[in-house]
């Protein structure tokens, strides 16, 4: 599904993960939970999977038994800006009325 975050900047399988990782910034997940929730094949998340960790964009959180979990680096400069603009298309500003 193309959202509007996607349709500005692409509907490629790292805008995807990113966009899925964004919404849940909070949160850390498998690789399994983070290819279902972006929409793309595992297949496809290990092709760009050590670009992500390479630009330090997603982080190792823990492992639970076999799963790794990972989540988005809330300290990486170019992930901030990501959210601020994320939060800036996707979540509109209310106007105030005096």
């Amino acid at each position: 599904m193309e959202t509007l975050f996607r349709k500005a900047l692409g509907d490629t399988p790292k805008i995807s993960v990113l966009e899925f990782l964004i919404e849940g910034r909070e949160l850390d997940y498998s690789i399994s939970d983070i290819a279902e929730g972006a929409e793309i094949g595992r297949t496809t998340l290990f092709r760009i999977w050590g670009d992500l960790l390479k630009a330090k964009i997603i982080v190792f959180t823990r492992q639970i038994g076999n799963a790794q979990l990972y989540r988005l680096n809330l300290a990486n400069p170019f992930v901030k800006k990501m959210i601020e603009l994320f939060d800036e298309i996707i979540i509109p500003k209310r106007k105030v009325v005096a």
